[in-house]
């Protein structure tokens, strides 16, 4: 797929607390306790202020039962798109290169 083609991508920090915190009655009190990090970084992470780090995708992983793959294409997809959206008509102005 094209970006053309690909939706807008959900923050991580979304997939977090929506799919995961909530449904398991986590608070960010309990999380960062458990995960080893402030409780900002989790605030920060929910507020989409922040990003999922390479050390955050292992011990998100580890607590969860999830892969760090898992988190870290999430923000890499949130990324792209975020990217995308701000250079949008740079990118348009480029050629495709031709192959003789």
């Amino acid at each position: 797929k094209t970006m053309k083609e690909i939706r807008s991508s959900t923050h991580p920090g979304i997939i977090l607390k929506l799919e995961f915190a909530e449904p398991l009655g986590l608070t960010q009190a309990r999380m960062s306790e458990d995960l080893g990090v402030g409780i900002k970084t989790l605030s920060e992470l929910y507020n989409q202020k922040r990003g999922i780090s390479a050390v955050m995708a292992l011990k998100l992983s580890e607590y969860l039962g999830t892969t760090p793959q898992f988190w870290m294409t999430l923000q890499d997809n949130f990324d792209l798109y975020q990217a995308y959206k701000q250079e949008y008509t740079s990118i348009q102005k480029i050629k495709k290169l031709q192959v003789a």
